[in-house]
């Protein structure tokens, strides 16, 4: 990934529509925009520590904000943010990340879902939310997110993260919920390759690539060609190995119909894990990809999808206690969430700390320098 020149993230949001009537704005939008970022970098997670953070560093935020009224209560944040359009928050997100960074090609995007736990609302039978996000795996950004509808799940949802993403030159990874042909022709239709996770949702796929894989072991003679690529790993008295094997050019065997555009290649993992007790596991995974003869750059790939879980929800979860988040009106929780990966982004593109997020968001809070480093003001 690209990285151009930081562009202060405010600048983003002057086509955001504002959704109270005029009567009853005490507050500028853009100020309640402003200091809900700052105080969700330095650590605040609810509403309540959003007022606190913003009455705290009052005098501060007046050199830069107008403020006419004061800081907003915590009960306008809720409000505001319950009747803000998540959709028109999301595009100013893209147009801020599009401004600073620009995909690179052979740049792995990973694609996944993660459910709000606590967004649910048990009054009107409304179940917890589901997000899908896109994540640049190396330089660890998020780049865009889509809710998934409460009646649907994230097929319907994939499509429509995909549209708004620059892919060109990218490989896309997908766990098995993403393994459509409608998903595979948008990604090529977007020129970008793939890779994604087969299981038994699509049985005769997974039946051939399963019969070819068991043929290439009994060294029964295949037309494709087979690369391999063998990782290693010990530490903490764990060992684990990961084989990686790639089957390429076998377009004809694995999908006679011509169904699975640009489906050149099957990808197995055999992943071996012994314990310190000696206790062992295995699990084997299928892969079907658009990449060919290069058994080392599925393994970047998957390996690199698999940071998704650790890097992005782990440290949302972790860092950020979304999952414990009880804010649950309306579209708060979609627009919350969002403002959470804003943050997490600006923090992650602060380079000049080397700790983890969790330092560096109590640093923010501290230290009002620091917290302008973080914003690229």
């Amino acid at each position: 990934m690209n990285r151009r020149p930081k562009t202060t993230i405010f600048e983003h949001f002057s086509d955001l529509k504002d959704p109270r009537v005029d009567r009853t704005k005490l507050h500028k939008l853009i100020d309640i925009i402003t200091i809900t970022i700052c105080a969700v970098i330095s650590g605040a997670d609810t509403w309540v520590d959003i007022e606190l953070y913003g009455k705290t560093k009052y005098q501060w935020l007046k050199k830069f904000l107008e403020l006419p009224n004061g800081i907003p209560s915590h009960d306008t944040f809720a409000r505001v943010f319950a009747k803000l359009n998540p959709e028109q928050l999301q595009s100013c997100f893209l147009k801020w990340i599009q401004s600073i960074s620009q995909l690179t090609s052979g740049e792995i995007v990973a694609i996944d879902g993660k459910t709000l736990r606590h967004s649910y609302q048990k009054s009107s039978h409304k179940p917890a939310i589901h997000m899908v996000s896109a994540w640049a795996t190396a330089n660890q950004l998020v780049l865009g997110q889509v809710k998934v509808d409460e009646k649907s799940n994230e097929i319907t949802a994939i499509p429509k993260l995909l549209k708004v993403l620059a892919l060109k030159g990218c490989i896309v990874t997908i766990d098995a919920m993403g393994c459509q042909k409608e998903i595979v022709l948008q990604i090529v239709a977007q020129d970008a390759d793939y890779v994604i996770t087969l299981k038994k949702n699509q049985c005769s796929l997974y039946e051939r690539v399963e019969n070819l894989f068991n043929s290439s072991s009994s060294n029964q003679k295949l037309k494709g060609i087979k690369t391999n690529f063998v990782q290693s790993k010990i530490g903490h008295g764990r060992e684990e190995r990961r084989y990686y094997q790639m089957l390429s050019n076998i377009k004809e065997e694995v999908d006679p119909s011509g169904d699975w555009l640009k489906l050149n290649s099957i990808g197995l993992v055999d992943y071996f894990r012994q314990e310190k007790d000696g206790t062992t596991s295995f699990e084997r995974r299928y892969y079907v990809s658009s990449l060919t003869n290069n058994a080392e750059l599925l393994a970047k790939a998957i390996r690199g999808h698999w940071g998704i879980e650790n890097q992005l929800h782990w440290v949302l979860d972790v860092q950020f206690s979304e999952d414990d988040s009880r804010i649950r009106k309306d579209n708060a929780p979609e627009n919350l969430a969002i403002i959470r990966q804003i943050a997490l982004n600006l923090l992650k593109q602060e380079s000049t700390e080397t700790t983890g997020i969790k330092t560096k968001r109590k640093k923010a809070g501290w230290d009002n320098d620091y917290l302008l480093k973080v914003l690229g003001v």
